[in-house]
């Protein structure tokens, strides 16, 4: 009986700590013409324990010659733990035609209730819709 329940609370503690090491998945979900701008819909799952009060990403925009058409700093939070979140912006005076790749450059800030975290470019995934290109 011991060893099913030492089993069992292993087991336990091997999921919850995967469940919060999944990290975070950005994923480019849409792109839309606006007026003079191109607006951009990122679906954020939070797949970790961190509640992330401030989480501001750079992001490089390409044209379709592969040339860096804008840069933007795009914050993210208030995103919560296990949580799944819509974040849309715009990039202005950039039409969606001209825009044929987005590049996660680097995180600007990334702070939880009780500060600055470590390294969170690494726990960040990205993705995209099919016909977007997303990259890190």
């Amino acid at each position: 009986m011991r060893f099913f329940v030492r089993t069992v609370v292993v087991a336990l503690l091997c999921g919850t700590a995967a469940a919060e090491s999944d990290g975070l998945a950005v994923e480019l979900n849409k792109l839309e013409p606006g007026d003079n701008a191109c607006r951009a819909y990122l679906v954020l799952d939070n797949r970790t324990g961190i509640d992330f009060s401030t989480l501001k990403l750079d992001l490089v925009m390409f044209d379709p010659d592969g040339i860096v058409a804008d840069r933007l700093a795009v914050e993210t939070a208030p995103l919560p733990a296990r949580k799944t979140m819509l974040r849309v912006f715009d990039i202005d005076d950039l039409p969606c035609g001209q825009l044929s790749r987005l590049l996660l450059n680097d995180v600007v800030s990334c702070h939880d209730s009780a500060g600055a975290l470590d390294d969170c470019l690494a726990m960040i995934s990205v993705d995209a819709r099919p016909g977007l290109s997303f990259f890190k």
